[in-house]
């Protein structure tokens, strides 16, 4: 019914570039194969950015439990930078070589999704951040981006089956489209306080018919203490500078004793414009720029055959390690006997983060929950900053 691929699609192979499926074929006809290690490196992400978020793990987990492999890997959530080596697979190459466009497949999106939300999470602060972009890619692909925007950092995302995987709540306002059809922005929020669950916050958007400023004041008149907040949508192109718009709603709220009315932004937001509204933003729904963040560029390398290091141009051979320091968060690759060692720029022991994680039966541990990668990641963004952006 709709243009996706299904499990079996997957697991069965059917969505890999037809050149692992015809390599696979020429080995089994000349009685070849390997054990070979492959790593997954992201070389360079995009713009100037400097790290990234390792995401994808616990769908990719679905299909390497169908292999006879050894998986090394670094935790789901895992902030890294250029050149190291997040995940590695052991194995005969015919094990699991035409698995590779499916688990980049994984990896890339994912990371590129959790990246931008991590992103966006650093430049609010403390503030919000609602993942609200479900709408601008695939529905099938709802609970994957939603899912990936929490474990980044996102507080919490707008799709009903989305948060129902995540064990949330939707989050979520009024639409236009309520109060288009109801004529005007007070009456739709006094339905709206009508017939909701009292539990659900009231944020009345205010940039549907009339100048913001006077219709924030408006539904604050008229909802008193239920109101929650205002919610600005407002397209670029009118009125100019958001920030002059909310500095105007802000005065005129306190000025009448709304002070605790809060201001949510939304519509084309990214961690650029969060850096200059935070002077007067409450809180955000990023919609676009998460969920069509761009991926993050994973390779998978071979760099050992038949337990020789060889690797093709550019890429360094032989198996490796990745070591963080616990303190400093700098990290180093290292080959990969090299298990600890001094951390160059403050001192304290560097430890290998790149583990054994599936041993061809069973996994070491249990795959973490997404609120433990989330925690896990808000963790980590405490030493990491947006160091390509200024506000």
């Amino acid at each position: 019914m709709f243009h996706i691929a299904d499990d079996d699609d997957i697991i069965s192979g059917k969505v890999t570039d037809v050149y692992f499926e015809r390599t696979r074929q020429v080995l089994q006809a000349e009685q070849l194969d390997a054990r070979v290690v492959a790593e997954f490196v992201v070389k360079k992400f995009p713009g100037r950015r400097t790290w990234g978020v390792f995401a994808g793990l616990e769908e990719a987990s679905n299909l390497i439990e169908n292999l006879p492999v050894k998986i090394w890997s670094v935790p789901e959530g895992t902030l890294f930078r250029a050149h190291e080596p997040v995940f590695a697979i052991e194995g005969n190459y015919l094990d699991f070589g035409r698995y590779e466009t499916a688990i980049l497949g994984f990896f890339c999106q994912a990371s590129g999704i959790a990246s931008m939300a991590a992103r966006c999470r650093k430049a609010a602060g403390t503030r919000p951040v609602i993942s609200f972009g479900a709408r601008r890619m695939h529905p099938a692909l709802a609970p994957m981006i939603e899912r990936n925007a929490y474990i980044g950092g996102c507080d919490g995302v707008a799709t009903i089956k989305s948060a129902e995987i995540l064990g949330l709540k939707p989050s979520g306002t009024v639409p236009h489209a309520l109060i288009l059809i109801m004529g005007d922005t007070v009456k739709a929020m006094q339905a709206f306080d009508r017939h909701i669950d009292p539990t659900i916050n009231r944020v009345a958007l205010v940039d549907t018919f009339n100048d913001e400023k006077f219709e924030a004041i408006r539904v604050a008149e008229a909802l008193g203490e239920k109101l929650f907040a205002i919610r600005l949508d407002t397209p670029g192109s009118r009125r100019g500078d958001l920030v002059e718009i909310m500095r105007e709603i802000r005065w005129e709220l306190d000025l009448r004793g709304f002070t605790h009315v809060k201001i949510f932004l939304s519509g084309g937001l990214d961690e650029k414009t969060i850096l200059r509204y935070n002077q007067y933003a409450d809180a955000y729904g990023v919609g676009t720029s998460i969920s069509s963040a761009p991926v993050l560029d994973f390779a998978m390398d071979l760099v050992e055959v038949n337990g020789k290091p060889v690797a093709k141009r550019g890429k360094p051979s032989g198996r490796k390690n990745l070591l963080r320091c616990p303190a400093c968060y700098h990290s180093a690759v290292v080959p990969a006997a090299v298990r600890e060692q001094p951390c160059n720029k403050c001192g304290k022991a560097m430890v290998s983060i790149l583990q054994e994680v599936w041993d061809g039966k069973r996994w070491k541990k249990p795959l973490p929950s997404a609120n433990d990668i989330r925690t896990y990641v808000l963790e980590q963004l405490k030493h990491f900053d947006l160091d390509d952006l200024e506000p």
